[in-house]
């Protein structure tokens, strides 16, 4: 038992982290609002005031993919990772160059530009025919060109899942190292010991139950792929500056794909069955059939939107609380810092919800799809039975 001494401690400094999350964010936005000070200088020289802080432009600028990765902010130095950039024309070939050669969107490289609220403002652009943050091709006169390429850059959300694979795998390689070396009836040890009864759980209260049969064994190294990589990327989310993988509908939607193609390669005929010939009165079957054929796609959207839209709804809420400190700044200074107080608080709170979300759904989300593989493998289960 962990004495209450341990507990305490281990709860302040449970708090003081999440409380430097908070600053961290607090810095991040703090950083969004002297860009966009700065890119309203470039609009015009004629303007009399800066631009106020946006803070919309502040939370979809942290929650959508870039091409590069700015990790922290100190004082007027900004502290930028810059990534890849891999653009494939069919008339020029391949081109491969680091994203620090655009400026942020100031400068054009090798015949292209990432386009920016500035850029479409000036070229007056159609904003949803050029999405911001996107690359495009352009002219000596940095005109759009309109040529078809195609981006193949690592971006940042690209970047962190890489480091969550490579965290994932360096985490089981460690404790499968530790049950060669102690074997498997020795107590476990270290991480071994936190991991442990998670991957038992996994195998006995979610593969093994909706899985009928023999046939759960070889899912349970699927499910847990699933459950872990969704975890540590729900995880890595949360620390400041990082990025905003699961809260990206274009991953969500790749996971919910691949669980899909597990779905449907355990089906059998019985499945298929059902859903072409329900068991129903002949006239209901051309009613139902469709339903049926509608439900087994409607199965991993619904994984899609859900994961995408809990993880995305917790960084909005905080970073929309944050922004408030520089909306109550902008209208006076004494009480957008009188705010700062309330606003740190709010996030300690926020963000051990957000630590138990990043649980719950990486767990939905693996256990949904170990329910879809059952169902799906459901006259299997019968003829066992």
């Amino acid at each position: 038992m962990i004495s209450f001494s341990k507990f305490k401690h281990r709860m302040v400094a449970l708090v003081m982290v999440l409380g430097l999350h908070s600053i961290g964010n607090f810095s991040y936005a703090q950083h969004a609002e002297h860009g966009t000070e700065a890119a309203s200088g470039h609009e015009t020289t004629e303007a009399a005031e800066p631009k106020k802080f946006d803070a919309k432009e502040v939370i979809l600028g942290h929650v959508k993919d870039a091409h590069d990765w700015h990790l922290l902010s100190i004082g007027e130095t900004h502290v930028t990772l810059p990534l890849p950039v891999i653009i494939y024309n069919p008339a020029r070939g391949t081109s491969v160059f680091s994203s620090s050669e655009f400026h942020h969107g100031h400068a054009v490289h090798d015949g292209y530009r990432l386009v920016n609220a500035h850029y479409v403002h000036e070229k007056g652009l159609d904003p949803n025919q050029y999405a911001d943050g996107s690359i495009i091709a352009v002219d000596a006169n940095d005109n759009p060109t309109g040529e078809k390429i195609y981006d193949f850059s690592m971006t940042k959300n690209i970047t962190s899942m890489i480091i969550a694979a490579v965290l994932l795998v360096v985490l089981m390689l460690s404790v499968a190292k530790a049950y060669r070396i102690r074997g498997a009836k020795k107590a476990p040890k270290g991480f071994q010991n936190l991991i442990e009864p998670v991957i038992i759980f996994m195998r006995d209260e979610v593969v093994k139950p909706n899985i009928p049969g023999k046939h759960y064994e070889k899912y349970v190294p699927f499910i847990l792929t699933i459950f872990f990589f969704i975890l540590i990327n729900n995880l890595l989310g949360l620390l400041p500056g990082s990025a905003n993988v699961t809260g990206n509908i274009a991953v969500t939607a790749a996971l919910a794909l691949i669980s899909f193609i597990a779905t449907m390669f355990s089906t059998n005929r019985h499945f298929w069955g059902h859903i072409f010939n329900p068991p129903v009165p002949f006239g209901v079957k051309f009613i139902l059939a469709p339903v049926e054929l509608i439900g087994v796609f409607t199965k991993p959207v619904s994984l899609m939107i859900r994961l995408f839209a809990n993880i995305l709804a917790g960084h909005i809420i905080i970073l929309s609380i944050i922004s408030l400190v520089f909306i109550f700044g902008s209208l006076n200074k004494v009480a957008g810092y009188g705010f700062l107080p309330i606003t740190i608080l709010f996030n300690i709170v926020m963000m051990m919800l957000e630590l138990l979300v990043a649980f719950i759904q990486a767990f939905i989300f693996a256990n949904l799809t170990a329910v879809f593989i059952g169902q799906a493998m459901e006259g299997a289960h019968d003829d066992h039975h």
